[in-house]
């Protein structure tokens, strides 16, 4: 458990909490369910509260898995290592992996929102048999994104940079307020009129105080740029495409996709087997509209 307090807020029954140790880290897990196995990942700054109001309605049909990726939540935190690889996309989809084998999935269908994207994406290509079917909720491609900046893009994406910059600047400006930076940064890519519950912002608040959490979002955000890059180039220079059925969905009032891409064009190049189309809410589509996205879920894995 986190060293900054218990948790007030959690997911509803049934779904029961268990902390796995998985590749030398302690990964919060909670599932319920029965039928075909599922894997939700969450994104930043948030934890598998995020799922809150998708995954029960899920669980209906299926055996639904919800964990804090390393790094976040009440996950492990292990202390970030110069190379960028403890918390490169590759290691988080490893702990993942390692997680649904502990339950005795082999094959599972994944869902990934914002950072929880790019591990299901890094997931899907270093293990394409593990996946059967792949949905990616507001995202584009980080090789793409990186590849393709201009102003609007780093207007837009600018904690990128910021999160990723070194000599501990992030980190200690963040620490001295942890409840601002996770306000400001989720209130501005809400869809207008789109909210958080307060115990769940609290929550979100909660995890994100322990400055090992800054430390290790921090370095999720370094990897991006550094070894989740040279793994991406890696895949592509290899003709290395996603190979199951692929959903993209985005949000129309998200400014980190639907105003700087067209989403299909891009993604039409990462995965062999695509379809998607734009919903109308802002970043955090779980959250904002909870029954659209499990119906547009519940329509894919079928």
């Amino acid at each position: 458990m986190s060293p900054t307090g218990q948790r007030v807020a959690r997911m509803p029954d049934p779904f029961a909490y268990e902390q796995l140790q998985v590749n030398g880290t302690d990964i919060t897990t909670a599932v319920a369910g029965e039928g075909e196995p599922l894997l939700l990942l969450h994104g930043y700054p948030q934890t598998h509260l995020v799922w809150r109001h998708v995954a029960p309605a899920l669980a209906q049909r299926y055996t639904v898995v919800v964990t804090d990726l390393r790094g976040y939540g009440d996950s492990g935190k292990p202390a970030p290592d110069a190379e960028h690889t403890l918390y490169s996309k590759r290691a988080l989809a490893e702990d993942q992996l390692a997680v649904m084998r502990h339950y005795g999935f082999e094959r599972f269908g994944l869902v990934g929102h914002d950072r929880g994207a790019r591990v299901a994406h890094r997931l899907t290509l270093d293990h394409p048999d593990a996946v059967t079917r792949l949905a990616l909720l507001d995202i584009i491609p980080t090789r793409h994104l990186l590849t393709h900046v201009d102003h609007a893009m780093a207007s837009a994406h600018f904690h990128w940079w910021f999160l990723a910059a070194g000599g501990g600047i992030p980190e200690g400006l963040l620490a001295a307020e942890p409840e601002f930076w996770i306000r400001a940064m989720t209130e501005r890519l809400l869809a207008p009129g789109a909210t958080i519950e307060p115990d769940v912002m609290t929550e979100y608040i909660r995890c994100f105080s322990d400055p090992a959490t800054i430390a290790a979002t921090c370095a999720d955000y370094r990897a991006g740029a550094a070894t989740d890059l040279d793994h991406d180039n890696a895949s592509a220079e290899a003709g290395q495409k996603l190979a199951p059925p692929t959903l993209v969905l985005w949000g129309e009032a998200s400014s980190f996709v639907a105003k700087g891409y067209e989403p299909m064009s891009v993604w039409d190049e990462y995965a062999a087997d695509l379809r998607g189309t734009q919903l109308p809410g802002g970043h955090f589509l779980p959250e904002e509209i909870p029954a659209r996205i499990t119906q547009e879920l519940l329509d894919f894995l079928s």
